[in-house]
């Protein structure tokens, strides 16, 4: 086994690229939900490429700081199926997130088909290098793997838990340590060994040209960066209301496939699940397209009040309520699907002047 080192500048340039393209990428497709479906598949696309090519970015500016004791070559065709493998892995984690509904377990899916693109992308990359033989045993693999496997689910849940600011800016924190830290783990369970004869399948790379490639990958990377990090303190401006004050409110919801509506006197409460909401009336859950933020902002003039982040509520429904130390509690005993609803502090004074209290 041949030893062998890194250069230290090269290390943290790595995770610099990984942050960069985990920020640039999560920041693209904050909204995309929203949008329609070509303009979706497309800032889909934008945010498969820069993550997935960041995370090839990263694994190669590492692999310049590898440190050798001999010349070693990569194969170009080779290297190119890995940005490919990785950008195809990230965009099909994407569609999950952006073309389903967004549960938990499409959630720890897409994470996981990320982990599996990193580790995938780190071997076919491995598997590139001539002169010089990457050599890991299955176990390696499988430990590789499984890291990579956990802290990509991570990442993804923190980013798309919730798609605020504070989220995404940890999501970002948690992709590129991720990216990085799967790069590193696979590296130290790997051994190097020298070979006699290139066997690629294509033209041969040196340091020199792979250089030069990444750098225009990365220069790429850092300019939508920086584009995407002007945009991304600017607030969002608050949903038109379409309806006119006059008419009454209605709530579409969906089920079997079709749209209906709901009367907006009806619905007792709004609940916030990710990019969607749930309304509660009667017995019944009701899957709603609308965002908490876009309901709010149509609501707003029936009577729907803010009680909680998560939370919308209809006092004409409030059975009893309830006040605690510095928070609240909206009762439901008329709305079986729904028995209660907790009211944050800042909320207080708004729901008890609704109620007359």
């Amino acid at each position: 086994m041949l030893d062998y080192s890194h250069n230290p500048w090269l290390v943290a340039a790595s995770l610099a690229v990984a942050l960069m393209a985990g920020f640039t990428g999560l920041s693209l497709t904050r909204g995309a939900s929203h949008l329609d479906e070509g303009r979706r598949k497309l800032v889909v696309a934008l945010a498969a490429v820069v993550l997935g090519g960041g995370i090839w970015s990263m694994h190669f500016v590492a692999m310049l700081g590898l440190q050798l004791p001999i010349l070693y070559y990569y194969d170009a065709l080779i290297t190119l199926i890995s940005a490919l493998a990785a950008i195809l892995m990230v965009g099909l984690a994407l569609l999950l997130l952006h073309f389903r509904r967004r549960t938990p377990g499409v959630i720890l899916g897409a994470g996981v088909i990320v982990g599996l693109g990193i580790v995938v992308m780190h071997y076919i990359g491995m598997a590139g290098m001539q002169m010089c033989r990457a050599v890991s045993s299955v176990w390696q693999m499988m430990s590789a793997t499984l890291a990579s496997v956990v802290l990509s689910s991570l990442a993804i849940w923190v980013a798309y838990d919730a798609r605020t600011h504070r989220n995404i800016l940890l999501g970002t924190v948690c992709f590129g340590c991720a990216v990085f830290a799967v790069h590193f783990v696979a590296i130290a369970l790997t051994g190097f060994v020298a070979t006699d004869q290139a066997g690629g399948a294509g033209p041969v790379l040196d340091n020199r040209i792979l250089a030069m490639g990444v750098t225009v990958s990365v220069f790429l990377i850092c300019g939508a960066f920086l584009l995407t990090g002007v945009t991304f303190l600017k607030p969002a401006e608050a949903p038109p209301v379409p309806q006119a004050a006059s008419r009454p409110a209605r709530l579409p919801y969906e089920r079997e496939g079709q749209t209906h509506f709901a009367d907006a006197a009806a619905v007792a409460a709004i609940r916030a699940e990710g990019h969607y909401t749930v309304l509660y009336q009667g017995e019944d859950k009701l899957f709603c397209p609308w965002s908490i933020t876009e309901a709010e902002a149509r609501l707003l003039p029936s009577g729907f009040l803010r009680v909680h982040r998560s939370y919308l509520v209809n006092p004409a429904h409030v059975s009893r309520f309830e006040r605690h130390k510095d928070n609240g509690t909206c009762y439901f005993e008329a709305v079986p699907a729904l028995s209660k609803v907790p009211v944050s502090r800042s909320r207080l004074t708004a729901i008890r002047e609704a109620l007359g209290l």
